[in-house]
């Protein structure tokens, strides 16, 4: 991005010279177009195994709906005959067939769900693995090198179900169109698959010499470990079946003829990764409504092996070919060392570092995935540069010896900066553990934290499943230059003050209309403000920071004094943070399970579905169990419980199930119920303890209820309820 105007002018034109070249050898292989002329942009594949129960041969994958927008569906026909299945496609089916397809899949939950004999089957049994004294052998036979589609007598055979075709044509009008067909693959079709299976292995031996396409070996690791226990693969190219291998080893070898200078090399095979990214077996298939698209391989950090799978032609692959670079600012002088933080000896006034933590991504694992397609061209693009992952010195984990190093690593940049230089961390981590952890590493470094600022990094996405979180802390880190030495019933207080005058200044630059923070930030927020109390300090007495650096953390033992502090600040927060709207004073009078309930209602109404968000403000509140309050755990679609769903559960229970929110929200029941307040109103009246001094309480929560229903579909009727319900209560009298 830095080379200027004039190498992005040579690389664009070089891109189109390779994809041309390839383009024109695809055309004379003829293996994207069929005898009506039309191309090939997407073919999908999935996995056969043998039913252990019926030893019927089942086609695997977890869903058979293929398009959303077409409403396309593949339906699985017996064949008795050969105890197999045929599989149809259908295009514009029914709404209830897309549904039958959903559930029709296969491969769900880790088990062979067979459609012949109606059993289901645990995957770990139809690899065969088994454990032998203490350890688990795994069944599949591991492929080798000149593998490149399964042996027929592997338990995970291959098959070729759907393609996607463009037909282009003229309209009436003259322009030229085009359209998509789903077609299940004919003879035709299965015959252009050998073609491309026979091209490949002409070309295997002399493109892995020459690195058009990958020859490496995975390494056993914690991620890397799933495509050898999963598949039986191997070596990196085990990832991409023949297609996908002509066509990247076709466009490398291409790159390597056209290829100029160094620079355009590099840019080229920029564009080869993003096509492996988007282009192999483990490229997710995914239909939607605003058109059916396959995903990359890294649209999560992990290698997950697939029982169905997409793959791109050379015709949806320009996308991710061509790269669109803007023209960037570029420094005169640049100098990119691939070192170990704590070898470093260049002194720099500012160092910027984005740590691993806790349950960090295995980058050093995932990052081999590309090294497999760039490792013999890198020495002759950077000469001094490694060709390796450097797994060893990666630091990972969450133990004393993850500490120890981390420390070391910061402790070397302190001591590589000036005086008034200063480091900018960004971290993201919503575990008070781990950012007590960061306070230990930081304080042993000889670094405080002297400002924080939380931006939004990632966006909600139906692909980022799980729980995840959207906000990043940039702490600005300066050097510990005082001797000053604080008591911990001193911090107590000054990080009370810290952390609201953090949240003030967030608050303040709110927008109403486009929220600039979630309530994550502000207990991200609230982490640091702790950490920048606790390290403006050079000692604290009590807390020994070598030993707690070195000491083990086991499971369940007691918090150390910094978790605590750490802690406290979360609960400040969410103290602080009252329901826009909702009185203070009342606020104050509130249980914490009833304030995470309410508060739990406002995360909610601002879109956030993530189960990390409600675990964290439970932690925040002090509540111990809150999956009686949700309605739905799943990961990106949790939510609380409305007035009616509650029913009666906990009602009258000690705690929740006797507060005076609990009854309130069963008095909205009970109006919803009988189409009348008197029931809810009399609940009310018999139930809460104190009810005329308690009455005014009742009232703000239930208007505060009543906007639920402006934010919320699903609360409609019960705000309704609640509003009528605040109306009859303000108009009793004895």
């Amino acid at each position: 991005m830095g080379a200027g105007e004039d190498v992005i002018k040579q690389l664009y034109q070089d891109q189109q010279t390779v994809y041309s070249a390839v383009d024109k050898k695809v055309k004379e292989w003829g293996i994207e177009h069929n005898e009506a002329g039309w191309r090939a942009d997407i073919y999908l594949y999935c996995n056969e195994t043998t039913c252990p129960e019926c030893s019927w041969l089942i086609p695997l994958a977890p869903s058979w709906v293929i398009g959303k927008k077409t409403n396309t569906v593949a339906k699985l026909i017996p064949n008795e005959e050969h105890k197999r299945f045929s599989i149809t496609i259908h295009s514009g089916v029914s709404e209830k067939e897309m549904q039958a397809a959903e559930e029709a899949g296969t491969a769900k939950d880790s088990d062979l769900k067979c459609p012949h004999c109606k059993q289901s089957v645990p995957m770990n049994l139809v690899r065969g693995d088994r454990r032998s004294q203490g350890e688990t052998q795994y069944g599949l036979r591991l492929w080798e090198n000149n593998d490149v589609v399964p042996r027929p007598d592997d338990i995970f055979q291959e098959r070729l179900y759907c393609i996607r075709w463009v037909e282009t044509y003229i309209d009436s009008k003259g322009k030229e169109k085009k359209r998509q067909h789903y077609l299940a693959p004919d003879e035709q079709d299965l015959k252009r698959e050998q073609i491309v299976l026979t091209l490949l292995i002409e070309n295997f031996q002399q493109w892995q010499n020459k690195g058009c396409i990958p020859s490496r070996q995975i390494e056993p690791g914690d991620k890397t470990d799933e495509p050898i226990r999963t598949r039986g693969w191997t070596h990196w190219h085990h990832l991409f079946n023949p297609r996908q291998l002509l066509i990247l080893g076709s466009l490398m070898a291409e790159c390597l003829k056209h290829s100029k200078t160094p620079k355009i090399m590099a840019g080229l095979l920029l564009g080869i990764s993003r096509c492996a990214d988007y282009n192999a077996r483990l490229s997710r298939w995914h239909p939607r409504s605003i058109g059916d698209k396959s995903e990359q391989v890294f649209s999560n950090q992990a290698l997950n092996t697939l029982f169905n799978y997409a793959t791109r032609t050379l015709l949806s692959l320009d996308s991710s070919f061509f790269l669109d670079l803007p023209t960037a600012l570029a420094f005169s002088e640049g100098n990119i060392q691939p070192v170990d933080a704590r070898s470093v000896t260049e002194v720099c006034d500012l160092w910027v570092t984005d740590p691993p933590y806790a349950d960090a991504i295995n980058y050093h694992e995932l990052t081999e995935f590309f090294l497999a397609w760039y490792g013999k061209h890198l020495p002759t693009l950077f000469p001094s540069w490694y060709t390796d992952s450097k797994r060893a010195l990666a630091i990972v984990g969450r133990d004393e010896d993850f500490r120890k190093s981390m420390a070391g690593c910061y402790r070397n940049l302190a001591n590589h900066m000036p005086a008034n230089g200063y480091q900018v961390v960004m971290f993201t981590h919503q575990d008070a553990g781990v950012w007590a952890d960061l306070a230990l590493i930081l304080w042993a470094s000889g670094l405080r934290v002297t400002a924080a600022w939380c931006i939004a990094t990632e966006t909600s996405s139906a692909l980022k499943e799980g729980n995840y979180v959207q906000g990043t802390v940039l702490l600005v880190l300066r050097k510990q230059t005082g001797d000053d030495t604080a008591f911990l019933d001193e911090i107590y207080p000054k990080v009370e003050l810290e952390v609201k005058r953090q949240l003030a200044s967030m608050l303040a630059l709110e927008d109403e209309e486009d929220p600039n923070f979630g309530d994550t930030d502000y207990q991200l927020a609230a982490y640091a403000a702790a950490l920048r109390v606790l390290t403006q300090y050079q000692n604290i007495e009590d807390i020994d920071i070598a030993y707690e650096l070195s000491k083990p953390r086991k499971k369940g033992s007691d918090k150390s004094e910094i978790e605590k502090i750490i802690d406290q600040a979360v609960v400040i927060a969410c103290d602080y943070l009252v329901p826009k709207g909702f009185d203070t004073f009342v606020w104050k009078s509130l249980t914490p399970e009833e304030r995470f309930y309410l508060k739990g209602l406002d995360i909610e109404s601002h879109g956030e579905y993530r189960t990390g968000a409600y675990q964290e403000l439970a932690r925040g509140f002090g509540v111990k169990d809150y999956k009686p309050f949700l309605e739905s755990g799943k990961a990106n679609q949790t939510r609380l419980k409305t007035a009616t769903e509650f029913g009666t559960k906990t009602l009258n229970d000690l705690g929740f199930g006797s507060s005076l929110v609990r009854n309130v929200l069963f008095a909205i029941r009970e109006t919803v119920r009988n189409e009348s307040t008197q029931q809810g109103k009399s609940w009310l009246r018999a139930e809460v303890r104190d009810y005329w001094n308690q009455r005014k309480n009742a009232i703000e929560i239930l208007c505060y209820l009543a906007t639920m229903g402006f934010k919320m579909e699903h609360w409609s009727v019960d705000a309704a309820a609640a509003k009528l319900l605040a109306g009859a209560l303000e108009n009793d009298s004895i």
